[in-house]
């Protein structure tokens, strides 16, 4: 309270960060209530306390479904993909640009690197529809000069998850690796010229200084990266999957938006998005606590 007393103009900066979260994620955690319940939005917010009491009917039509298999089945793969070759890319940026002299051309790379980020998603698949299209598609025409047909990329199953977990890593390769290359800021530059007066190389000294002196922060986003398993990436995906793709691109936030938003089933994908975040809770919780036993910090 001391604190807050001497420095009242700081402490109302965090006002409207604490508003955003209190309305748009603490105060609609109420309506969860309606998937326990035969809701319909036609009955309005008082629908919500007098529509009729189910339980856990709509979690169970949902695990009895067909499109439960393969939603999860989906999202965990693409979630995977980009865990086992997304988490390390900017890692791996990081210590490559750490490593560079040349301040102009480190800058340079980096600026490259970050751009993709601020790109809006509808701008992103105009990109891939540019490179990857039949229709005057630059990776098609290249194709074709070499006397091969055109290749619906797109709406093809065996390419779609590799076009989507190349360009999550594309959008964000460069953001991704600012905070490790923040991390190694905090490393003791003596121990960097003890390597060296011991005759270590620069591999050497990637692998016995940098990386255990980043290990932590490594940790940590590895463990908010489980956390976030069943999140992968809902607004690429719904702009480039298509019916030639379901099987393999039907995810469960696609799921939602097409049962929920359009079958105006609200209660039954409430039950869904439930189910989702006690999973990815529970993913959280795991990640964390094996961290702490193999001697990490964790995030609490």
């Amino acid at each position: 309270m001391n604190a807050m007393r001497k420095n009242p103009l700081l402490y109302a900066l965090v006002v409207p960060g604490l508003l955003y979260f209190l309305i748009f994620y603490y105060v609609p955690m109420f309506g969860v209530i309606i998937a326990f319940k035969d809701y319909s939005p036609f009955q309005g917010i008082g629908g919500i306390f007098s529509s009729e009491w189910v339980g856990f009917q709509h979690f169970q039509d949902f695990f009895q479904s067909y499109s439960f298999r393969q939603v999860l089945v989906n999202t965990l793969l693409l979630s995977f993909y980009n865990l086992v070759f997304g988490f390390p890319a900017p890692i791996i940026l990081a210590l490559m640009l750490n490593e560079v002299i040349h301040r102009r051309f480190k800058k340079a790379i980096q600026t490259i690197s970050y751009l993709p980020h601020f790109l809006s998603m509808v701008v992103v698949v105009g990109i891939l529809h540019f490179l990857l299209s039949t229709d005057g598609g630059l990776l098609n025409e290249a194709l074709g000069w070499f006397g091969a047909d055109s290749v619906l990329f797109l709406g093809e199953q065996k390419f779609y998850r590799f076009i989507i977990v190349c360009t999550q890593i594309w959008q964000q390769i460069g953001w991704e690796s600012i905070i490790f290359l923040a991390a190694m800021t905090m490393i003791d530059p003596q121990q960097y010229e003890a390597a060296v007066i011991d005759g270590a190389g620069k591999f050497k000294q990637m692998l016995y200084i940098t990386l255990p002196g980043i290990l932590p922060v490594i940790v940590i986003m590895l463990i908010f990266r489980i956390g976030n398993v069943l999140n992968v990436n809902f607004e690429l995906i719904l702009l480039t999957y298509s019916p030639s793709t379901y099987d393999v691109s039907d995810v469960i936030d696609t799921f939602v938006y097409r049962e929920g938003l359009i079958g105006m089933k609200y209660s039954y994908t409430t039950a869904v998005g439930l189910f989702k975040s006690l999973f990815s809770a529970i993913m959280l919780l795991g990640a964390n606590y094996l961290a702490k036993r193999f001697g990490q910090e964790g995030i609490w």
